[in-house]
């Protein structure tokens, strides 16, 4: 069984009136659990629950502090391509999008890594558009090569691949991987993708699948929100959270949490999700995994990020660039994004260490890496 079978259990209008549905006794009742389940996650990011916030975050807090102590993760991540071949409603680097397109040859590779090393990175996450005729497995393979040996930790956001391919890549140093379904609404989900091999809903959704079989070490998760309805886009993630750790047991999970932001001729969010829900799911999640990671990236203005540091977040980038060789030389390439919390990886670093937490550059070595014989 993939996930796309447990899904289709499902129905996303039912998901969404049983949300609603909730009451302020069930949100009690899941907030004096000592285990939760995924009725107790939609009580949690129920409308019913606002009025718990402050109860919510205290126990986010506590359960975060339990599991992960004082420490926030540093990463940054590296675009090497912004070529595309998919159109996509709300992404910068859409095939539609007329925008100078480039990838980064092995040489521009080296002098970005150069400049990332030296603002103290240790994770990096790399980044490319859609295009596996231009930036596909044999130039993952390449890119690497050259990337592998100088972090500790490498990620990767790319288009979603074979399970062969990811076995290979993990043969290359490949540590985790990001893969986000946007929404799970499968008929707006087929809306913001009109072409391209993104438009394959089932295929993207199975993607975790796939990636478990290969024995990755992490899979990351996640959703844009300003698609559709976030509380039921969140339930489905949950979901899809569960089913992944009870399957593949031996894989870490991380969650993120992209508002859509402003980009060249960029779409509209249907849903608008205000400060206070963001904070009311980042809670929820917490109470409901205390295993999971939970990343904020710099989509997110300083204030905000500064205000949630406490609240069960334990991953956070800095000094982000979104756009291909944008360390090295700030070339005339369009971002993905607008970055809003602008501020350079020491400004971050003095900020947590304010708040009593450590940035971690480094936590784990490929030396301890425990082999199988």
């Amino acid at each position: 069984m993939s996930f796309l079978e447990v899904f289709k259990t499902y129905r996303w209008d039912q998901v969404k009136n049983d949300i609603h549905r909730k009451t302020f006794e069930d949100v009690e009742r899941a907030l004096y659990k000592s285990h939760r389940n995924l009725q107790d996650f939609m009580a949690l990011i129920s409308p019913a629950a606002a009025p718990y916030l402050e109860q919510m975050a205290q126990q986010s807090h506590q359960l975060t502090q339990k599991r992960f102590g004082k420490t926030i993760q540093m990463y940054i991540p590296m675009y090497l391509s912004n070529e595309c071949q998919n159109i996509c409603t709300y992404c910068g680097f859409s095939l539609d999008n007329k925008i100078p397109r480039r990838t980064l040859s092995e040489k521009e590779i080296l002098s970005e890594i150069g400049h990332i090393k030296g603002m103290g990175y240790d994770h990096i996450l790399l980044v490319t558009g859609e295009a596996n005729k231009t930036v596909g497995v044999d130039y993952f393979k390449k890119a690497l090569k050259l990337i592998t040996p100088e972090f500790s930790h490498v990620a990767l956001e790319v288009q979603p691949l074979d399970q062969h391919e990811y076995e290979a890549l993990i043969d290359h140093g490949l540590n985790t991987v990001l893969v986000y379904q946007e929404t799970y609404h499968e008929e707006d989900y087929k809306k913001h993708h009109p072409k391209g091999k993104k438009s394959n809903f089932n295929y993207r959704i199975e993607t975790p699948d796939r990636l478990g079989k290969a024995g990755i070490h992490k899979i990351g998760l996640g959703v844009l929100f300003g698609l559709e309805d976030w509380r039921t886009d969140s339930f489905f993630t949950a979901l899809h959270l569960q089913y992944l750790e009870k399957k593949y047991w031996q894989t870490k999970y991380s969650i993120s949490f992209p508002r859509l932001r402003p980009h060249t001729g960029g779409l509209t969010p249907k849903v608008e999700m205000t400060d206070r829900e963001l904070v009311q799911l980042i809670c929820a999640y917490r109470i409901f995994n205390e295993e999971v990671e939970l990343s904020l990236s710099t989509r997110e203005s300083h204030k905000f990020r500064d205000n949630v540091i406490k609240l069960g977040i334990t991953s956070m980038s800095a000094g982000s660039k979104t756009n291909p060789g944008g360390y090295a030389n700030a070339p005339d390439s369009l971002e993905q994004f607008e970055i809003d919390d602008q501020r350079s990886p020491a400004e971050i670093t003095a900020m947590l260490r304010r708040q009593g937490y450590e940035p971690v550059w480094k936590d784990w070595d490929k030396v301890f890496t425990v082999l199988s014989f």
